[in-house]
């Protein structure tokens, strides 16, 4: 079959990158000003401060906590649509396949990062490689988004932390100190998604008590 010419990757080009910036700018720069001027206060104020952090290059960690329909998504769609407008990655996942649908470009963070399925305290992520595409992605990458995130055992965002750490100290050896490698990463998701945590009580039990509560709120 003849391989159509436009969409071929030139070659010695990382695909992921390639993929990534792949994309019509000024649509996204007339994208990007329409969202922005219907940003509420608080909204405003959250994207100010992730791309004040994003500008700088120095690394930072945001929780954006808010409940259903408060506007997360707008944020996020906002935010990926300011960076890519300038030729730059952001790489938007979340903690579950339907998430990720909301998303632009969404991944869910078990594809896009490689996460063990299995995942214990000491787990790295398989996919981040030294060498490989990801590896070279992820040091062009501005901002990682992760909806969704208290979805997540804790252990999956120590294994995307330590692998950061690991390929990012060659950039710069202080980024091995750095949280996520001195990457900007923005978590976002809404607690009351989850079971409450009742120390000594059986499943049963914390089921009827997380129904018996949200009955009431």
């Amino acid at each position: 079959m003849p391989f159509p010419d436009e969409l071929i990757t030139p070659e010695g080009q990382n695909k992921l990158i390639f993929d990534e910036l792949s994309c019509d700018k000024e649509a996204l720069r007339k994208e990007h000003e329409e969202l922005s001027s219907c940003l509420t206060c608080e909204q405003r104020s959250v994207y100010d401060e992730i791309m004040i952090a994003v500008s700088r290059g120095r690394g930072g960690v945001f929780f954006v906590y808010g409940y259903g329909d408060m506007g997360k998504t707008y944020v996020w769609k906002t935010l990926c649509a300011a960076i890519r407008s300038k030729g730059e990655i952001v790489l938007p996942v979340a903690s579950s396949g339907i998430a990720s649908l909301l998303l632009p470009r969404g991944r869910t963070a078990h594809s896009r990062f490689g996460i063990p399925l299995n995942v214990s305290e000491n787990s790295t992520c398989v996919g981040i490689k030294p060498g490989s595409d990801l590896v070279a992605l992820l040091m062009k990458t501005k901002l990682i988004i992760w909806d969704e995130a208290p979805m997540m055992h804790k252990y999956c965002f120590e294994a995307l932390d330590r692998s950061l750490k690991d390929i990012m100290q060659s950039m710069d050896p202080s980024n091995k100190y750095k949280p996520f490698g001195g990457l900007v990463v923005v978590f976002g998701g809404d607690f009351r998604h989850i079971l409450p945590v009742i120390h000594k009580e059986s499943r049963q039990d914390i089921n009827l008590k997380f129904f018996l509560s949200m009955e009431f709120m």
